[in-house]
């Protein structure tokens, strides 16, 4: 899988499309879920896309810390469901992990993680604090590491 990290600006109308997209294949349609993917938010991270053989695969945003949590963030994880038996959801959280410390200069790191992938989050390092919430009617956790 090829890796991007691209800042809003750095986007291209394309790309932004393929994200978008794939944010509402994955969110509002497979999980049945309505809510307001488009929040005002994706201006102030950074877009860590994952392409396999040009088709966006996997995806996240990033962010510094206080613009979307106390620390730095991860949030939208998704891979394609095409792509979901290939590990390519630990190879864009560890892209991810990398590129908060690049571009943020921080290994701490909080994320909102849907609770049925507890274990995923937990074999990347991360730990759950807190109790469990319903977010867009999906129950979450707050997981943080150091990385």
């Amino acid at each position: 899988m090829e890796i991007h990290v691209l800042s809003f600006a750095q986007l291209s109308t394309h790309q932004l499309y393929e994200v978008l997209q794939l944010r509402s294949a994955v969110f509002v349609v497979e999980q049945d879920c309505v809510y307001q993917d488009i929040d005002g938010k994706d201006q102030v991270a950074f877009h860590v896309l994952g392409y396999e053989k040009g088709v966006l695969a996997a995806y996240t945003r990033i962010f510094n810390a206080g613009n979307y949590l106390p620390k730095a963030a991860i949030g939208r994880v998704l891979v394609h469901n095409k792509y979901r038996k290939l590990s390519f959801g630990q190879a864009i959280m560890k892209a991810s992990i990398e590129a908060v410390l690049l571009h943020f200069k921080t290994k701490e790191i909080e994320i909102s993680a849907q609770t049925y992938l507890l274990d995923f989050y937990q074999n990347l390092g991360f730990k759950s604090f807190g109790n469990h919430y319903l977010e867009d009617g999906i129950p979450h956790i707050k997981m943080q590491t150091k990385a």
